[in-house]
Parts: C-alpha cells; sequence; structure tokens
C-alpha cells in the first residue's frame, strides 16, 4: 500500500501555516516544509517562516537549516523529503507537506527523475548575465517545448533548462519520459479565498513584514555578504526588489509597493498552476466551517 501524504498548498497569504498545524495536531502529523525559501537560515521576515511559538511544538522539517550560500534545489527537495516521509511514516505519523512552491511539491510525490549531470560554470556565469528576455530567447532555440511550463520571469527555471539543454539532456524529454504517477495515497488542501480580499491580505502582510524588521533584516543579510544579490536565495519575493535601493537608491516605499504587486502577481500565478497541476480539494477560508469539513475529508481519505 502506498504511504499517505496530505499536502497543504495555495497562494501566498491565505493562511497554510495556520492550517498546517491544525491538521498536524488533529491527525498526529508532522510538517514538511514545501516553500523553496523558507529552508535558508536568517531569511526569516521576508518568507514569513513560522516562529518557534508557531509551531506549537509540533516538529517542522526542512526548515530553517541551510546556509544562504548552500546549494538548494528541487533535486534536493525531492531526495531529503521522500527520506522524511519514510521516516515520518515509520513511526505511525502522518507526513504533512505544506507550502506554496508548487514545482517542489509535485517533484516529490510524483515520479519525477532529476539527472545529473556536470556542471559547466563558466557557461553558467554567461547565463547569469543575460536579461530574462535574453533566457528566453535563448531557450525558444535550445529547448522551446520547455516554454510550456516555464514563465518568462522565472528566471531560475530557465537557466537550468538552458543548462540541461547545454549538457545534452533536454528538460522537455525527461518531463516527458515520465508517467506522471503519484508516489504515494495524497490528499490535495487546497486553500481559497475571495480574491480581492486575499490581495488586501497580502497587501497587509507586508506592511506587518516592514513593521517586523524586513528592511533591516535585508542590509543586514546584504552587508555580511556583498554578492547575496546574485544568490539564489536572493531571487525571491520580499528580497530581490530591495536591490535598486541598496545599489541605485530607489526609494523605501517604492520597493516595498513592488513587493506588494509582485506577490499579488505570484498569488495569481499559483492558483492557475495549482488548478492546472495537481488534484487539489479547495477549501474557502472565509465560509465558518471549511476547517471542520477539511477535517471531515481527511478523516474519512485516512479510513480508506
Amino acid at each position: 500500500m502506498k504511504k499517505k501524504v496530505l499536502v497543504i498548498a495555495g497562494p501566498t497569504g491565505v493562511g497554510k501555516t495556520a492550517c498546517s498545524i491544525h491538521m498536524a495536531k488533529q491527525f498526529k502529523g508532522e510538517i514538511i516544509n514545501g516553500d523553496a525559501m523558507q529552508v535558508y537560515h536568517g531569511l526569516d521576515i521576508g518568507t514569513a517562516k513560522i516562529t518557534e511559538a508557531e509551531t506549537e511544538h509540533i516538529p517542522h522539517h526542512l526548515l530553517d537549516c541551510f546556509r544562504i550560500y548552500d546549494d538548494y534545489n528541487v533535486k534536493v527537495f525531492q531526495e531529503k523529503g521522500r527520506e522524511l516521509i519514510e521516516d515520518i511514516s515509520e513511526k505511525g505519523l502522518l507526513p504533512i507537506v505544506c507550502g506554496g512552491t508548487g514545482l517542489y511539491i509535485k517533484s516529490l510525490l510524483y515520479d519525477y527523475i532529476f539527472q545529473d549531470e556536470p556542471k559547466d560554470h563558466d557557461f553558467l556565469e554567461f547565463l547569469q548575465s543575460l536579461s530574462n528576455s535574453q533566457l528566453y530567447a535563448l531557450l525558444t532555440h535550445v529547448d522551446q517545448a520547455a516554454l510550456k511550463t516555464i514563465h518568462l520571469n522565472n528566471r531560475q527555471r530557465m537557466i537550468r533548462a538552458i543548462e540541461m539543454a547545454h549538457s545534452g539532456i533536454k528538460k522537455s524529454e525527461v518531463i516527458a519520459a515520465q508517467q506522471h504517477e503519484l508516489l504515494y495515497d495524497v490528499f490535495f488542501i487546497g486553500l481559497t479565498m475571495d480574491r480581492e480580499y486575499l490581495y488586501e491580505r497580502i497587501n497587509q502582510r507586508v506592511d506587518r513584514m516592514m513593521k517586523a524588521g524586513l528592511y533591516e533584516e535585508v542590509k543586514k543579510l546584504s552587508e555580511q555578504e556583498p554578492a547575496i544579490w546574485n544568490m539564489q536565495c536572493f531571487q525571491s519575493i520580499g528580497y530581490k526588489e530591495w536591490r535598486s535601493h541598496f545599489e541605485k537608491g530607489e526609494s523605501i516605499e517604492s520597493c516595498v509597493n513592488l513587493i506588494k504587486k509582485n506577490s499579488r502577481n505570484f498569488a495569481k500565478r499559483q492558483y492557475t498552476w495549482f488548478n492546472n497541476q495537481l488534484p487539489m480539494h479547495w477549501y474557502d477560508v472565509q465560509k465558518q466551517d471549511w476547517l471542520q469539513c477539511a477535517f471531515d475529508d481527511v478523516n474519512a481519505w485516512l479510513s480508506q
């Protein structure tokens, strides 16, 4: 029998963290962080990382455990996440994957295979010097089919696909060769709410981040590691927007507004991605009984 795995996903700012705590307490689970940036130590406020008090003593894995210059990617997450699913299941507990990084979650649960190829550091440095439009144009030539699943603004994934093609292994061909089958018995919880209300919540959350010291966090990290602007950890929303301030004198207000805008746009893309890629069970968190409905559905799934 396939091992049971509960997934809690959805757009940024919708309340996934709180839901995961409820589910872990209700069904005796441990939580695997499914966010690509919350693994980094020191990136706390901008990633909305759960605090120790908020965990309510529920074990959390792949959280705050990598240094900013460590190599962390979807392949590393897949390997470590699958080990955790085995370990948590063997203890008789329920593995709960919580996060909004859709590709990471899908790669963990489906039969994704990642190829190891030698790194061409000179070629990678060349790719990193290109603009997003230039990367997109290059990917059009070397693996146009890969663009069906990669957004123009997803710089890291474009670079990765070009690197694969450069090594002789096309990303699109690797995906096409897979069966797209679930390796586990998974129940996918998706959290949703009225879009305009969500966007307002996102704006308010960014304001709370600023009050909590987001600017100071970014300033401290950039002073400790001047090269951080080119590191993977600083390509995420909440951090990358500050580069123009520290290097070109852009106003703080302008950077904050850009974080809000990018966060809202990211939420839109997350809705689209999860709807198209995973068999979600959606729950409107604005409805009074949503949590009890989710409890009932998960309990019925666990009883199967």
